[in-house]
């Protein structure tokens, strides 16, 4: 190595343990509950049916999911369209199962897409699907940051 090269070698990925898979877990749900929540409350604000309300949420979730880690990476002087293609490597996974999950508790749970916004029943259904999209999804994000997939690839953005 010559005097003026100030190569450095690329950070280890993190460990597959269960703290860093419920970290990057946690993290990926922050940026879909904003999404969803927002959603299902639009929609049902709105009046609109379950299926457009879903589609709604379903957007948000992946908007504001990438939006987080994007911020993040950006954070680390890295240019807009890299920045976008981390944050679809490590996120589009884990947010495809949450909103597989998430929507799918809100449409399982009787009454709940059709609650009003001051309904116990809207916000005790949209929490459950939120703790199950994160329990259930945990697993699959260890198994992704094994194989130096999904939040693996955000890693060695953070500081």
């Amino acid at each position: 190595m010559e005097h003026g090269d100030h190569h450095h070698p690329a950070p280890e990925p993190p460990a597959a343990t269960w703290a860093a898979a419920a970290q990057a877990t946690l993290h990926c749900l922050t940026g879909c509950a904003i999404g969803e929540v927002l959603g299902m409350v639009i929609g049902t604000w709105r009046g609109l049916s379950g299926l457009a309300t879903v589609v709604l949420s379903v957007a948000l979730a992946f908007l504001f999911g990438y939006a987080l880690t994007m911020r993040g990476v950006l954070r680390a002087g890295v240019d807009l369209r890299t920045a976008l293609k981390v944050a679809l490597a490590a996120d589009t996974v884990s947010i495809a199962v949450m909103e597989v999950l998430d929507n799918a508790v809100m449409l399982l749970v009787p009454g709940a897409m059709n609650a009003g916004l001051d309904s116990g029943l809207f916000w005790a259904a949209l929490a459950g699907s939120l703790v199950t999209a994160f329990v259930l999804t945990t697993p699959v994000n260890k198994w992704l940051i094994g194989r130096g997939k999904g939040h693996a690839v955000v890693h060695q953005y953070h500081h």
